[in-house]
């Protein structure tokens, strides 16, 4: 009995698997139940869940780079971070009234719990393997200076307080304190220097690229799966059945092309997914454009440093920085090998990928976009002005920063690194004409044939959850059905399920994905007492105290 995609206005029938491979032999067009559109963390995850919930599906994967996981997924291309929102300030703002906002962080803690959730299953099936090949324990800090910055996280924490999510957080102003939990940052610093800073025992570092590169061996270990790297998409057609004929070319040779006909897209291409989904000519793509922004570390891996840090330490964001330029110094292990980042500095260029054109962001300006694209300049001087001068730093600045904290580095055991291209979503907005969007958000048509993930941070931490209510907008009925419910709660059981109002639910979710994942977990009661926040009075700088102190 042939089974049926959820394509609601056509009902198309899957052909039989064997009978695809087969007519994919003897004709110029590849018949495929979904096509998946680049090699990364995003394409991997949806694949790995169709694969389980229709395993007769036939799956086909294209990527214009010769393998997988070489753009935003790739370990060296990202902060590797297991975002939790445990120490990025970011996801707390304070509002007018000085009271903080946890509800961002809360959402986000409870997506990568769903993330763990599926990793920890995936390694039980055998897709994902050797955990700490791409999960590790690194604890997880905010740290600050200056009386503003501690009265910040004096009432973050106050405020953390109230989430279970957060228990076992520490919070700490003493010299020493601080030292014993993160010693760079506090060697060489002036005694009489206001810090303060929380830590979390249970935060992780999380290589991305390996598990992207796993979940794919495992799909291709199916009969039903294709992987087609260096294969450039050129054009997209939407067929009278709904299904559509893509053309895709070989990178390498743009004259050699082929036509490969799908009943589902997914473009999970990072920064270029929005020039592809402009390509579909989907109503929806009209609302979105796109500004790229790039990033570069710091990079040590002089044991002798590396070794005296284990921990992601994260700071407060200047003004009008994006919150994939939020500073932090950095425990990362990759491929097995443990080093120190710190960044990132942000760089701009007009490429949506590392490995891009020039001409990527011309190209996705049109007449619907670029509107929205000067009010978002308008209305953000701030970040303008904060690219401006990141772009203008020179190697001394660099190091300045880094000293801030780390104020013993020494600059010949550090090496700059370009990472990867992020591009933030800019979408067109009745009330402003048009707004900068923070974080990742999935596009698809009415039809649910076709779909795209767009915007940046905190993006491989979510892909689990993201990719899941992907499925709930386009296969709604089959979401329904009980065996996708039954399988989803098997590989993550807390799904729909609101984890802050359920302590007891997260210590068992916590040492259930420890146990699998090989990660350090005890649990935690309670929190460290915090003092109130100060007046605010002038700072004196360290150099002041320095003058003072001669």
């Amino acid at each position: 009995m042939k089974k049926t995609l959820a394509v609601p206005s056509s009902q198309v029938s899957v052909p039989d698997a064997a009978a695809t491979a087969a007519r994919t032999h003897t004709r110029t067009e590849q018949e495929t139940d979904v096509l998946l559109i680049g090699g990364g963390i995003m394409s991997a995850t949806l694949g790995t869940w169709l694969q389980e919930l229709e395993p007769d599906w036939s799956i086909t994967m294209v990527e214009q780079m010769d393998g997988v996981a070489q753009e935003s997924s790739n370990g060296w291309n990202n902060a590797g971070t297991g975002h939790a929102a445990l120490m990025e300030l970011n996801y707390t703002p304070q509002k007018a009234d000085g009271t903080i906002n946890i509800d961002k962080a809360i959402a986000i803690n409870e997506s990568f719990q769903i993330s763990r959730q599926f990793w920890a299953h995936q390694v039980i099936r055998g897709a994902l393997r050797q955990p700490k090949s791409f999960i590790n324990t690194v604890p997880h800090m905010s740290f600050v200076w200056g009386n503003d910055n501690v009265n910040f996280l004096r009432a973050r924490y106050r405020a953390l307080q109230q989430c279970d999510l957060f228990r076992g957080m520490r919070y700490s102003e003493d010299h020493e304190q601080i030292k014993a939990w993160a010693p760079l940052v506090m060697e060489g610093r002036h005694p009489g220097q206001k810090v303060a800073a929380t830590r979390t025992e249970v935060g992780t570092d999380v290589n991305y690229g390996e598990i992207t590169r796993q979940l794919i061996k495992s799909l291709q270990r199916q009969e039903n799966f294709s992987l087609q790297v260096g294969t450039v998409v050129q054009r997209f057609k939407r067929n009278t059945d709904n299904s559509w004929t893509v053309t895709v070319c070989d990178a390498k040779q743009r004259h050699a092309r082929r036509t490969i006909r799908a009943k589902f897209i997914f473009i999970g291409a990072g920064g270029a997914a929005l020039k592809l989904l402009q390509k579909t000519g989907i109503p929806q793509a009209a609302d979105y454009a796109g500004f790229p922004v790039g990033g570069q570390f710091l990079v040590t891996e002089n044991p002798e440093v590396v070794n005296q840090h284990l921990a992601k330490v994260y700071g407060q964001a200047s003004v009008g920085a994006p919150p994939m330029s939020v500073p932090h110094i950095d425990t990362r292990i990759i491929d097995g090998k443990r080093v120190l980042l710190f960044g990132p500095f942000a760089t701009f260029s007009t490429k949506f990928l590392k490995n891009g054109s020039l001409w990527d962001l011309l190209a996705s300006t049109n007449t619907s976009n670029i509107l929205p694209m000067i009010n978002v300049g308008l209305d953000n001087f701030d970040l303008i002005k904060y690219l401006i001068s990141q772009v203008m730093q020179k190697e001394g600045d660099r190091y300045a920063a880094l000293a801030d904290y780390y104020p013993q580095a020494e600059k010949g055991d550090w090496r700059l690194w370009q990472a990867g291209q992020r591009v933030q979503i800019i979408k067109r907005s009745a009330s402003k004409g048009g707004e900068l969007r923070l974080g990742t958000e999935v596009v698809c048509d009415d039809e649910g044939t076709v779909a795209a993930l767009l915007g940046a941070s905190p993006g491989a931490s979510t892909a689990a959850p993201e990719m899941l209510k992907l499925l709930e907008r386009v296969f709604k009925a089959r979401v329904q059905t009980p065996s996708w419910q039954a399988k989803i709660k098997e590989i993550t059981p807390t799904w729909g399920m609101k984890l802050k109002d359920n302590p007891a639910l997260i210590e068992q979710a916590l040492a259930y994905t420890s146990d699998v994942l090989e990660l350090h977990y005890e649990p935690q009661a309670g929190f460290d007492p915090v003092p109130k926040a100060q007046p605010v009075v002038q700072d004196t700088t360290v150099k002041e105290m320095a003058d003072i102190a001669l």
